[in-house]
């Protein structure tokens, strides 16, 4: 089931994120959860648009393998980029892999908002990391969150998979 309110309470969630991050010193996490916001707000008008004849569907047509090899290839290189500025100008902690997930985590955001099945192998090697990440600044109560966003990515794969037939 897809349930359009979800989108308002990732918003809220996302909104008190930004706090928590930035005084952790995860800057890349922190501006991340500003695209998340922008990103819940674009995702509940284009499920909102749905209707009996405009359905968005679960698809698989985008992820040819030199597609994943495109957005691999952008998303590390832009991932650099943000890491080095904020390593370079900023007190942030563990900068590369702040970066990494954050980068990435736009990437798997917007294939779910557009319904790519793939979006989902992204968000389990995403969640993955970030458990650690958040572990490892003791930040606990988002680590077994993203436990639970890890386990949710992959009974999401399994669900869409069978929706595709």
């Amino acid at each position: 089931m897809e349930r359009i309110e979800c989108w308002f309470f990732g918003i809220l969630a996302s909104l008190l994120s930004i706090y928590l991050f930035y005084h952790t010193k995860l800057y890349s996490e922190a501006i991340l959860y500003f695209y998340y916001v922008g990103m819940g707000f674009y995702g509940y008008f284009l499920w909102r648009q749905k209707t009996e004849t405009n359905t968005l569907v679960v698809t698989i047509n985008e992820h040819k393998p030199i597609r994943h090899f495109y957005y691999i290839l952008t998303s590390s290189l832009f991932a650099v980029v943000l890491a080095a500025f904020f390593d370079s100008y900023t007190d942030a902690e563990r900068p590369y892999v702040d970066a990494f997930t954050t980068v990435f985590s736009f990437l798997a955001t917007y294939l779910q908002a557009k319904k790519v099945l793939s979006s989902w192998k992204y968000w389990i090697l995403i969640n993955s990391v970030t458990v650690w990440l958040y572990f490892s600044k003791g930040l606990e109560i988002y680590a077994m969150l993203m436990l639970v966003y890890l386990t949710m990515s992959v009974l999401g794969l399994i669900k869409w998979k069978k929706a595709l037939g």
